[in-house]
C-alpha cells in the first residue's frame, strides 16, 4: 500500500483487497465492467485512430502507448494490448497486479506488450522517465482523494497532444438511486460499499478541473447500463454514466498532423453521436 500517494485512498484499498482474486469472474463483482469492454475498447480505438494515418488492420493502435490507470486485473488493458497498443497498466494494490501478471501469462501474445506494475500514479511521475500518446482512467476518478491532482499527474504523464479518456458516474440524484440504492443494497450487481456518492464527479466539474490545468475537452458521451441484460449502450444523457476525453494542449507549431480534420475540431454535439 503506498501511503504516499496523494491521490490514492487507504479505505478504497481495504475495500479492493478483498475483491483481487476476483477480477476474470465475468459473472461476478466485476461483470459490469466485463460488460463495460464492448463499448469502452471501441471508443478508446476509435479516438486513437483518428490522430494517424498509418494503421494495420489487425493491430490498429500499433506505435500507440498507453497508461491504463488502476487497471485492476487488467481487463481493460488485455484488449487494448491486443488491439496492439503497448500499455503499462498501473495499480496500488500488489495483488491486483498478482492477478493481472497470471491470467496475462495465458496468453503469449501479450507478453511484450503489457507491462503491470504495483504503483501509484504519483511514483510514475516522480520517475519522470516515459511519456504516453495516452493515459486511460476507466472507473477510476470516483475511488481517488484528490481529483485535481490526479488530473495534473496525468497531465505530466502524457505527450503534447496526447488523449486523456476517462469514464466514471456522474453525482446526480439519480446515480445515487441507481448507482448505490439499486445497483449496491436492492439487486446486488456490486457488493455494498464499492462506491461513496460524495466522490462521484459531475462532467461540468470534471471539464472545469481538465480546462484549467492545460486539455481541451473534445467528446462527452453518456452511458447507460442495462442490468437485465447485463450491456452497456451509448445515450444523450450524462446523469448517470459517461465518458469523456480531452487533449493535452499543445502549441500550435508543435502540431503535425495536417491534412484531415481533428476530432476536436467538430462541434462537440456532432462528436458525442458520431
Amino acid at each position: 500500500m503506498h501511503t504516499t500517494s496523494h491521490t490514492v485512498d487507504p479505505l478504497e484499498m481495504k475495500k479492493f483487497q478483498a475483491w483481487s482474486s476476483k477480477w476474470w469472474d465475468e459473472e461476478g463483482v466485476y461483470s459490469p465492467l466485463h460488460a463495460m469492454n464492448e463499448i469502452r475498447v471501441p471508443f478508446i480505438r476509435d479516438i486513437l485512430m483518428s490522430k494517424d494515418y498509418s494503421h494495420d488492420v489487425g493491430c490498429p493502435l500499433a506505435g500507440v502507448t498507453l497508461l491504463d490507470v488502476g487497471c485492476g486485473g487488467g481487463i481493460l488493458s488485455e484488449p487494448l494490448g491486443r488491439l496492439g497498443a503497448t500499455v503499462t497498466g498501473i495499480d496500488p494494490l500488489e495483488d491486483n497486479i498478482k492477478t493481472a501478471e497470471l491470467h496475462k501469462s495465458y496468453d503469449p501474445t501479450l507478453e511484450h506488450m503489457i507491462q503491470y506494475r504495483s504503483c501509484s500514479l504519483e511514483d510514475i511521475v516522480d520517475e519522470n522517465k516515459q511519456y504516453f500518446d495516452a493515459v486511460v482512467a476507466s472507473e477510476v476518478i470516483e475511488h481517488v482523494v484528490d481529483k485535481e491532482l490526479f488530473i495534473q499527474n496525468c497531465f505530466h504523464l502524457l505527450k503534447p497532444g496526447g488523449s486523456l479518456i476517462i469514464t466514471t458516474i456522474n453525482k446526480t440524484k439519480l446515480s445515487y438511486a441507481l448507482g448505490i440504492v439499486v445497483a449496491e443494497k436492492i439487486m446486488g450487481l456490486v457488493p455494498e460499499g464499492t462506491h461513496d456518492w460524495e466522490k462521484f464527479i459531475s462532467p461540468e466539474e470534471l471539464e472545469r478541473i481538465l480546462e484549467s490545468n492545460g486539455y481541451v475537452v473534445e467528446t462527452l458521451r453518456g452511458m447507460l447500463y442495462n442490468p437485465l441484460s447485463g450491456s452497456w449502450s451509448w445515450i444523450e444523457d450524462t446523469s448517470i454514466n459517461y465518458a469523456i476525453h480531452a487533449v493535452k494542449t499543445v502549441a500550435q507549431k508543435q502540431s503535425t498532423d495536417i491534412g484531415f480534420e481533428r476530432e476536436w475540431e467538430k462541434p462537440k454535439a456532432a462528436q458525442a453521436f458520431a
